[in-house]
């Protein structure tokens, strides 16, 4: 088994996170912060917009049963790309939609896929999503962890949160566990 690790930020990460967890081929989802200079973040702190950190998800997945390519379609799937600093009403540069590539592969299949979702004009306006080098990525506070699954009836996680997902269960039903 060979894994491999995604690094993305599309908005909030329960939303993020809430819809990785249940893709066949995926070992971990862990919520944190990257992309900042400021050591250490927490949510206060990542909130206030002062950091320069993304709220983001590490997803941790056995390429043999689930590829990159595949990883950054859900993730286009599953958020605006074209907002720049917002998803909905989450507004500022810890919102961003962001690819932090591991590796020059990663790097080229993010630039690949974008053109490629570009061409096809998936989106009516630009693509506006960062390409970067992983910095640090920092974990979340434990409560972030998992935000989904312990608080489905959450007023949040209803409103924003379950329609992503069924948007991601009618576009991707092949990829989720059964």
């Amino acid at each position: 088994m060979a894994s491999e690790t995604a690094t993305l930020g599309g908005g909030c990460f329960w939303c993020v996170e809430a819809a990785f967890l249940d893709l066949k081929g995926v070992q971990a989802v862990v919520s944190g912060y990257a992309g900042g200079p400021q050591p250490n973040p927490n949510y206060r702190q990542v909130c206030a917009g002062t950091t320069g950190h993304a709220e983001v998800i590490q997803v941790t997945f056995d390429n043999a049963l689930i590829d990159y390519q595949t990883i950054l379609e859900v993730f286009f799937t599953i958020h605006d790309p074209t907002t720049l600093d917002a998803q909905g009403a989450d507004v500022g540069t810890q919102y961003r939609s962001v690819i932090f590539w591991h590796t020059p592969a990663q790097r080229d299949m993010a630039a690949e896929v974008i053109a490629r979702l570009t061409r096809e004009g998936v989106w009516p306006n630009s693509i506006v999503t960062e390409v970067a080098p992983l910095p640090t990525f920092y974990p979340a506070e434990d409560y972030h962890q998992d935000y989904y699954r312990r608080n489905p009836n959450q007023g949040y996680c209803q409103v924003v949160i379950s329609p992503k997902l069924a948007k991601l269960r009618q576009k991707h039903r092949e990829l989720l566990v059964a």
